[in-house]
């Protein structure tokens, strides 16, 4: 496909705005410059602030069906332009264009849902004469919306994430204020081009592209934001954490996703999710599978055959079909990868498979004998590096799978109940996939962890609660 750089402008209360400075977008793949995105300055953020509060006012309260008829339009949108959306991912990202299509299926769906979502933000009859004093009361309780929402999304699902915050923000009737990765920006204004053109009220939406230290910290800290729902590293959540102040936090941060394999399980069927859940999208999923811990017995068979399979996998230019994996966001990030597989070798780990960078591209890696307290198996890689660990049994997988301070999710190949049950029961997670990978999620699941793997659950339910508030209405009767 040809390039071109394009001039990007960013959606600022219903109008796509440029700026006097700008910043550059590459193709990580050969580094070539594909676009020029606004550079936002604190002025344009506290536009975006005080005309989302106009626009929220102005709708409120934003019946139901309208919002509904909105997000509709948004999905058909996506679907009438999903191949240009698909290369817009594919382009700026690290997915391949296979990847990069599934992703714009998901956030068709979870535009979708939010729609269908909408119509089910109900409240409940409340029994006032459960108390002696409640006889002559009748009430319920209904949700309302919070106001103005700050979004703050990552690189690794540029469509998709930012959906899964627009979508719920907008189905429970509030203005929201996305802040994109630098990365990845082109892909959040496509998702606002959808808006605008679905008829969204002006306000509603703002996309404003620039440094998170310029224009993030107005965003976190503004006393018209009611909340910050942000998807990215612990470090930074930390920070956002302690700057917003009293007002809601969402946070889905790092992980260190275990998956375990005892001896029963279907080893075939184990290798080949484990393989995908380990390499998709070069490995930069938060839910990626990054410790697998096998029970002995079938420790070299499944070692084995992960080789085999690992080693099938085509590493090369991300627009072709047959490609499987791509490269990571930036050489940068190659780079880190490459030190911590470097350091684990130091401390004693071997290398199976992999284990070699090009440029921003870094080779499936196997690594084995990991001491547990390497970096690499302590925190998130967030790169194609998957560690395999031999144990005696159930127990001795559940205790290493807990051993971090993270708990996204999990998965666990085994046919017997009372060993899957005890692995639910124990692990410290999120999510359990019972005989799936850790890297499986539909985007209508509660999705959230544990210890430092966040605060909150998304998925659109569960966003739209945390979106809105319960206002108690009580009658009292003469």
């Amino acid at each position: 496909m040809q390039l071109k750089v394009k001039q990007e402008k960013m959606l600022i209360a219903g109008q796509w705005i440029a700026a006097e400075q700008t910043f550059d977008v590459y193709d990580p793949q050969d580094n070539r410059l594909i676009a020029k995105v606004p550079l936002a300055t604190e002025n344009d953020m506290l536009m975006a602030i005080e005309k989302a509060e106009e626009a929220y006012l102005s709708t409120k309260p934003w019946p139901t069906h309208e919002r509904m008829a909105v997000l509709q339009r948004v999905a058909s949108y996506i679907e009438e332009n999903k191949e240009r959306y698909a290369e817009t991912i594919a382009l700026e990202g690290s997915k391949t264009i296979h990847e990069a299509r599934m992703e714009v299926k998901r956030a068709i769906q979870t535009i979708q849902i939010s729609a269908e979502e909408a119509r089910r933000i109900n409240g409940e009859t409340i029994n006032f004469d459960q108390s002696e004093s409640g006889e002559n009361r009748v009430g319920y309780y209904y949700r309302f919306p919070l106001g103005v929402i700050g979004a703050i999304t990552p690189f690794n699902d540029p469509l998709n994430l930012v959906a899964h915050k627009v979508g719920p923000a907008i189905a429970s009737g509030n203005a929201i204020i996305v802040k994109p990765a630098s990365d990845t920006p082109l892909s959040a204004l496509l998702l606002a081009e959808a808006f605008t053109q679905s008829g969204l009220p002006a306000g509603m939406l703002s996309v404003v592209t620039g440094s998170g230290r310029d224009v993030g910290d107005v965003l976190v800290t503004h006393p018209s934001i009611t909340m910050i729902t942000f998807t990215g590293g612990v470090d930074v959540g930390k920070k956002i954490a302690h700057k917003a102040g009293i007002k809601k936090i969402g946070m889905e941060l790092g992980s260190n996703s275990p998956v375990i394999v005892l001896k029963d399980a279907d080893v075939e069927k184990a290798v080949t999710s484990c393989v995908s859940g380990a390499f998709t999208a070069a490995g930069q999923n938060c839910i990626g599978v990054q410790r697998i811990y096998v029970e002995k017995e079938v420790y070299h068979q499944f070692l084995e055959l992960y080789k085999q399979r690992t080693s099938e996998l085509q590493l090369g230019d991300k627009l072709d079909p047959l490609t499987d994996v791509g490269p990571m966001i930036n050489e940068r990030e190659a780079k880190r990868v490459e030190a911590w597989v470097n350091q684990a070798v130091e401390e004693g780990a071997k290398i199976q498979m992999g284990g070699k960078r090009e440029r921003a591209f870094y080779y499936p890696t196997i690594l084995t004998d990991v001491p547990i307290h390497a970096v690499i198996a302590q925190e998130e890689i967030f790169g194609p590096v998957v560690l395999v660990y031999s144990v005696e049994d159930v127990y001795q997988a559940i205790a290493q799978s807990n051993a971090v301070d993270y708990g996204l999710q999990a998965g666990i190949f085994t046919k017997d109940l009372e060993n899957a049950f005890l692995t639910i029961q124990k692990l410290e997670v999120g999510g359990i996939m019972v005989n799936d990978s850790s890297d499986y999620r539909i985007d209508a699941m509660p999705f959230g962890g544990v210890k430092q793997s966040g605060l909150g659950r998304e998925g659109i339910k569960s966003s739209i609660e945390a979106m809105t508030e319960q206002k108690v209405v009580s009658f009292k009767l003469s």
